[in-house]
Protein backbone atom coordinates (compact mmCIF):
# COMPACT_ATOMS: atom_id res chain seq x y z
CA UNK A 1 0.00 0.00 0.00
CA UNK A 2 0.94 3.41 -0.47
CA UNK A 3 1.76 5.77 2.01
CA UNK A 4 -1.10 8.13 2.11
CA UNK A 5 -0.05 11.60 1.04
CA UNK A 6 -0.89 14.62 3.44
CA UNK A 7 -3.59 17.01 2.71
CA UNK A 8 -1.61 19.66 3.12
CA UNK A 9 0.41 21.17 0.33
CA UNK A 10 2.81 23.07 1.97
CA UNK A 11 4.47 23.54 5.57
CA UNK A 12 5.42 26.53 7.92
CA UNK A 13 6.93 26.42 11.18
CA UNK A 14 6.41 29.87 13.57
CA UNK A 15 8.54 30.35 16.37
CA UNK A 16 7.87 32.46 19.45
CA UNK A 17 11.42 33.33 21.01
CA UNK A 18 12.77 35.63 23.74
CA UNK A 19 10.67 34.06 26.18
CA UNK A 20 11.28 33.73 29.90
CA UNK A 21 11.66 37.36 31.19
CA UNK A 22 8.25 39.08 30.98
CA UNK A 23 5.22 38.03 33.01
CA UNK A 24 3.03 38.70 29.35
CA UNK A 25 5.38 36.23 28.07
CA UNK A 26 2.88 33.42 29.76
CA UNK A 27 0.38 34.77 26.84
CA UNK A 28 2.07 32.33 24.78
CA UNK A 29 0.51 29.08 26.65
CA UNK A 30 -2.46 30.59 24.93
CA UNK A 31 -1.46 29.71 21.05
CA UNK A 32 -2.09 26.18 19.70
CA UNK A 33 0.32 23.31 20.25
CA UNK A 34 1.90 23.00 16.96
CA UNK A 35 3.49 26.64 17.64
CA UNK A 36 7.16 26.20 18.80
CA UNK A 37 8.42 28.34 21.36
CA UNK A 38 12.47 29.19 22.06
CA UNK A 39 13.06 29.71 25.65
CA UNK A 40 15.86 32.11 27.30
CA UNK A 41 18.49 30.19 29.50
CA UNK A 42 18.43 31.04 33.19
CA UNK A 43 15.32 33.18 33.35
CA UNK A 44 13.11 33.29 35.76
CA UNK A 45 9.83 32.04 34.06
CA UNK A 46 12.20 29.79 31.73
CA UNK A 47 11.68 26.53 33.28
CA UNK A 48 8.14 27.02 34.26
CA UNK A 49 6.97 28.12 30.69
CA UNK A 50 9.38 25.23 29.19
CA UNK A 51 7.77 22.40 31.72
CA UNK A 52 3.91 23.73 30.86
CA UNK A 53 3.79 24.27 27.25
CA UNK A 54 5.58 20.77 26.88
CA UNK A 55 2.71 19.35 28.31
CA UNK A 56 0.17 21.00 26.17
CA UNK A 57 2.37 19.75 22.87
CA UNK A 58 4.71 22.32 21.92
CA UNK A 59 8.06 21.81 20.98
CA UNK A 60 10.82 23.79 23.44
CA UNK A 61 13.73 25.27 21.89
CA UNK A 62 16.43 27.09 24.15
CA UNK A 63 16.93 30.46 22.75
CA UNK A 64 21.24 30.53 22.71
CA UNK A 65 22.15 34.41 23.56
CA UNK A 66 25.02 35.19 21.18
CA UNK A 67 27.34 38.52 21.29
CA UNK A 68 25.78 41.70 18.80
CA UNK A 69 27.57 43.70 16.79
CA UNK A 70 25.98 46.59 18.22
CA UNK A 71 27.56 45.32 21.49
CA UNK A 72 23.86 45.43 23.41
CA UNK A 73 23.54 42.96 26.75
CA UNK A 74 22.87 39.59 25.78
CA UNK A 75 21.91 38.30 29.16
CA UNK A 76 22.63 35.36 31.69
CA UNK A 77 24.32 32.41 29.69
CA UNK A 78 25.46 34.76 26.52
CA UNK A 79 28.71 33.47 24.29
CA UNK A 80 30.93 35.57 23.60
CA UNK A 81 33.99 35.64 21.21
CA UNK A 82 36.22 36.13 24.27
CA UNK A 83 34.89 32.41 25.89
CA UNK A 84 37.59 29.74 25.39
CA UNK A 85 36.59 26.59 24.01
CA UNK A 86 35.67 24.90 27.44
CA UNK A 87 33.81 27.97 28.57
CA UNK A 88 31.66 27.90 25.51
CA UNK A 89 30.69 24.43 25.92
CA UNK A 90 30.00 24.57 29.81
CA UNK A 91 28.12 27.73 28.83
CA UNK A 92 25.83 25.76 26.49
CA UNK A 93 25.40 22.64 28.60
CA UNK A 94 24.10 24.74 31.56
CA UNK A 95 21.81 26.66 28.99
CA UNK A 96 19.92 23.38 27.09
CA UNK A 97 19.94 22.24 31.28
CA UNK A 98 17.97 25.45 31.93
CA UNK A 99 15.36 24.83 29.66
CA UNK A 100 13.21 21.36 30.10
CA UNK A 101 12.38 19.24 27.29
CA UNK A 102 14.46 21.49 24.81
CA UNK A 103 14.84 19.64 21.58
CA UNK A 104 16.25 22.14 19.72
CA UNK A 105 18.51 25.60 19.82
CA UNK A 106 18.04 28.46 17.90
CA UNK A 107 20.08 31.79 18.61
CA UNK A 108 19.07 34.97 20.21
CA UNK A 109 21.02 38.28 18.90
CA UNK A 110 24.49 36.54 17.48
CA UNK A 111 24.91 39.25 14.72
CA UNK A 112 28.86 39.13 15.55
CA UNK A 113 29.45 36.05 16.98
CA UNK A 114 27.61 33.85 14.24
CA UNK A 115 29.91 35.25 11.39
CA UNK A 116 32.92 33.62 13.32
CA UNK A 117 33.33 29.96 12.51
CA UNK A 118 35.21 28.33 15.20
CA UNK A 119 33.17 29.83 18.43
CA UNK A 120 30.17 28.11 15.95
CA UNK A 121 32.10 24.99 15.94
CA UNK A 122 32.06 24.78 19.62
CA UNK A 123 28.52 25.62 19.74
CA UNK A 124 27.83 22.66 17.29
CA UNK A 125 29.97 20.36 18.79
CA UNK A 126 28.36 21.07 22.69
CA UNK A 127 24.71 20.62 20.96
CA UNK A 128 25.96 17.27 19.18
CA UNK A 129 26.83 15.88 22.84
CA UNK A 130 23.24 16.23 23.47
CA UNK A 131 21.29 15.65 20.02
CA UNK A 132 19.98 19.23 19.80
CA UNK A 133 19.74 20.83 16.25
CA UNK A 134 20.07 23.97 15.05
CA UNK A 135 18.15 26.62 13.67
CA UNK A 136 19.94 29.93 12.37
CA UNK A 137 17.97 32.83 13.11
CA UNK A 138 19.91 34.41 10.52
CA UNK A 139 20.33 37.85 12.16
CA UNK A 140 22.98 38.88 9.62
CA UNK A 141 23.55 38.12 6.15
CA UNK A 142 27.17 36.99 7.00
CA UNK A 143 26.13 34.05 9.13
CA UNK A 144 28.87 31.29 9.57
CA UNK A 145 26.09 28.99 11.47
CA UNK A 146 24.20 27.26 9.11
CA UNK A 147 27.64 25.88 7.04
CA UNK A 148 29.53 24.69 10.46
CA UNK A 149 26.51 23.20 11.57
CA UNK A 150 25.87 21.30 8.51
CA UNK A 151 29.98 20.56 8.40
CA UNK A 152 29.71 19.36 11.98
CA UNK A 153 26.64 16.51 11.00
CA UNK A 154 24.16 18.98 13.20
CA UNK A 155 20.35 19.03 11.99
CA UNK A 156 19.62 22.28 10.25
CA UNK A 157 16.98 24.82 9.70
CA UNK A 158 17.18 28.58 9.13
CA UNK A 159 14.47 31.16 9.44
CA UNK A 160 12.95 32.45 6.25
CA UNK A 161 11.32 35.69 8.01
CA UNK A 162 10.88 37.80 10.98
CA UNK A 163 6.95 37.94 11.72
CA UNK A 164 7.14 41.32 13.89
CA UNK A 165 10.04 43.75 13.19
CA UNK A 166 7.23 46.02 12.54
CA UNK A 167 4.42 45.37 15.50
CA UNK A 168 1.56 47.66 13.59
CA UNK A 169 -1.62 45.37 12.34
CA UNK A 170 -0.21 46.13 9.04
CA UNK A 171 3.03 45.28 9.30
CA UNK A 172 2.24 41.81 10.67
CA UNK A 173 -0.15 41.51 7.91
CA UNK A 174 2.66 42.22 5.24
CA UNK A 175 4.77 39.47 6.91
CA UNK A 176 1.88 36.86 7.49
CA UNK A 177 1.09 37.64 3.49
CA UNK A 178 4.45 37.21 2.57
CA UNK A 179 5.22 33.77 4.77
CA UNK A 180 2.17 32.25 3.10
CA UNK A 181 3.74 33.45 -0.30
CA UNK A 182 7.19 31.61 0.25
CA UNK A 183 5.44 28.87 1.92
CA UNK A 184 3.41 28.56 -0.96
CA UNK A 185 6.89 28.49 -3.48
CA UNK A 186 9.55 26.99 -0.79
CA UNK A 187 6.91 23.73 0.61
CA UNK A 188 8.33 24.14 3.65
CA UNK A 189 9.40 27.90 5.84
CA UNK A 190 10.80 28.82 9.09
CA UNK A 191 8.80 31.98 10.78
CA UNK A 192 10.04 33.91 13.73
CA UNK A 193 8.25 35.72 16.24
CA UNK A 194 8.43 37.11 19.58
CA UNK A 195 5.73 37.35 22.73
CA UNK A 196 4.62 40.78 21.86
CA UNK A 197 0.90 41.09 22.98
CA UNK A 198 0.52 42.14 19.35
CA UNK A 199 1.76 39.41 17.75
CA UNK A 200 0.21 37.13 20.23
CA UNK A 201 -3.40 38.72 19.44
CA UNK A 202 -2.82 38.53 15.23
CA UNK A 203 -1.80 34.71 15.40
CA UNK A 204 -4.60 33.95 17.50
CA UNK A 205 -6.95 35.93 15.39
CA UNK A 206 -5.35 34.49 11.68
CA UNK A 207 -3.70 31.11 12.10
CA UNK A 208 -7.04 29.80 10.54
CA UNK A 209 -6.12 30.88 7.62
CA UNK A 210 -3.58 28.98 6.85
CA UNK A 211 -5.66 25.84 6.38
CA UNK A 212 -7.55 27.98 4.10
CA UNK A 213 -4.02 28.24 2.32
CA UNK A 214 -4.08 24.88 1.90
CA UNK A 215 -0.63 25.09 4.61
CA UNK A 216 0.04 22.85 7.73
CA UNK A 217 1.48 24.38 10.86
CA UNK A 218 3.92 21.86 12.42
CA UNK A 219 6.50 21.69 14.99
CA UNK A 220 9.92 23.10 13.59
CA UNK A 221 11.26 19.47 13.80
CA UNK A 222 8.83 18.19 11.23
CA UNK A 223 10.51 20.41 8.68
CA UNK A 224 13.91 18.93 9.51
CA UNK A 225 15.19 15.41 6.86
CA UNK A 226 12.44 13.08 7.51
CA UNK A 227 15.69 10.70 9.18
CA UNK A 228 16.15 13.24 11.82
CA UNK A 229 12.16 13.96 11.96
CA UNK A 230 12.05 10.16 13.00
CA UNK A 231 14.46 10.47 15.71
CA UNK A 232 13.40 13.61 17.29
CA UNK A 233 10.01 12.61 17.38
CA UNK A 234 11.20 9.56 19.61
CA UNK A 235 12.85 11.72 21.88
CA UNK A 236 9.93 13.66 22.04
CA UNK A 237 8.00 10.73 22.75
CA UNK A 238 10.32 9.46 25.66
CA UNK A 239 9.86 12.71 27.17
CA UNK A 240 6.50 12.69 27.46
CA UNK A 241 6.51 9.06 29.04
CA UNK A 242 8.34 10.14 31.46
CA UNK A 243 5.71 12.96 32.62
Amino acid sequence: MLPSTSAFASKIAIIIDDIGYRQSDKAVLTLPANITLSILPHTPLGKTLASQAYQQGNEILVHLPMQALNGKAIGQGGLTNTMSESEFKTQVSEAIASVPHASGANNHMGSLLTQLKQPMRWVMEALQQQDIYFIDSRTTKFTQAGAVAQSVGIPLLNREIFLDNDKSRAGLERQFQQAIKLAKSKKQIVVIAHPYPETIAFLTNNLSRLDNENIQLVHASELLPQPTVATVASKFQLLQNRN
